[in-house]
């Protein structure tokens, strides 16, 4: 074998894994498709006709390099949220928002705070860098705020992580909760409040923005709502000092000329997005209500999924989970003690929703023999 340099020693001890298997990934390993994909918290219900035209019209320019500012995009989204456009920072997701976020504030060594079973993109980037995760556990299917807050104050943490609402349980904190938990904070510790699922909350849900708090960034995605996942492009709202500083870390052309185009056409149809929360609504209805006839119990949902308790342990759940993929349904489910006697299952189009009701009686079945 040829020589190499070799890998420092932080990335030669890491494990070579990704935080989720994708569907692709399951449908090749498979022979097949699914005929259900459930499983991701996209949007099944497609992204604006006008977003479609605005891609179709851009096309001829892909060319071209996006603008690495992102000039238009950030003008408009300073304008929805009521803030400057200093105050906002354009990057590949969430998930690429996450990484600069870890990169910029956590060295080897330095306790993380997040909760046990919560997004874990966020801890991937965490091991990425170094850092060591403290976990807490949740409490009712929820993150326990009193927990983060009494974590964060015993390792002396720099970074907390929260999700509002939370995936993968769906359940949420008002806003007066939340702005008691920022409060309580130290102000050397900076919280990443992560609000995929905003627009799909309760109202009251979401504490008003602060932009120039100082130790809060706010993280939203056009991946959920807005139904551009494939197009990989979120944002994080924060104090201007704070969004400066990942000038110095940023790819400057990480945001495609296409994702800069969809994003602003999805903000401009705003009936479309209406349409999207009116579906979603009533999606999570119709899974609570087949879950419900087939003696399972789905947990309130402030998100784009509904979790289902499947009334046992985490070996059952998994078990249902394996037969319904089993069945070409694509669902998933969280892996944390406690948490993993559910199993997750995304809104999405009536077909598809049609797929996971007539095969999940079959499922529970064979998940029951074991």
């Amino acid at each position: 074998m040829s020589p190499r340099p070799p890998l420092t020693p932080l990335v030669e001890n890491l494990p070579a894994s990704v935080p989720f298997v994708g569907p692709e990934t399951q449908e090749r390993e498979r022979g097949r498709p699914f005929r259900a994909r459930l499983g991701a918290n996209e949007s099944g219900f497609g992204p604006s006709a006008k977003v479609v035209e605005a891609m179709r019209a851009a096309a001829p320019e892909m060319w071209k390099y996006g603008d690495a500012q992102n000039h238009d995009l950030k003008q408009a989204l300073a304008r929805l949220n009521g803030v400057g456009p200093e105050n906002i920072v354009i990057g590949e997701g969430i998930d690429g928002l996450l990484g600069l976020v870890v990169r910029q504030y956590v060295r080897e060594g330095d306790p993380v705070v997040t909760s046990l079973g919560a997004y874990p993109t966020f801890n991937y980037h965490v091991a990425g860098f170094g850092g060591r995760l403290v976990s807490v556990p949740y409490e009712g299917d929820r993150e326990s705020l009193d927990g983060l807050l009494q974590a964060v104050k015993r390792e002396d943490a720099r970074l907390v992580y929260l999700s509002n609402p939370d995936n993968p349980m769906g359940s949420w904190w008002d806003a007066g909760a939340v702005t008691r938990f920022i409060d309580a904070l130290p102000a050397t510790a900076l919280l990443v409040l992560d609000e995929a699922y905003g627009e799909m909350a309760p109202a009251g849900t979401l504490p008003p923005l602060e932009a120039e708090r100082p130790n809060v960034l706010r993280m939203r995605t056009f991946s959920k709502a807005y139904g551009l996942a494939g197009l990989r492009c979120g944002y994080a709202i924060g104090a201007a000092e704070a969004i400066g500083a990942f000038d110095k870390v940023r790819n400057h052309f990480g945001m495609t000329r296409m994702a800069q185009v969809a994003a602003l056409a999805a903000l401009k149809d705003t009936d479309h997005l209406q349409w999207v929360l009116g579906q979603v609504e009533e999606c999570r209805a119709r899974i609570a209500a087949i879950a419900e006839r087939h003696g399972l119990c789905p947990l309130p949902s402030a998100t784009n999924f509904v979790t289902i308790d499947c009334r046992a342990d985490g070996a059952f759940a998994m078990n249902v989970l394996r037969a319904l993929v089993a069945r070409d349904v694509f669902v998933r489910k969280p892996m944390a003690p406690g948490l993993d006697r559910c199993i997750r299952v995304s809104v999405g189009p009536e077909a598809e929703i049609a797929v996971f009701e007539a095969e999940l009686a079959a499922a529970l079945e064979e998940a029951r023999r074991g």
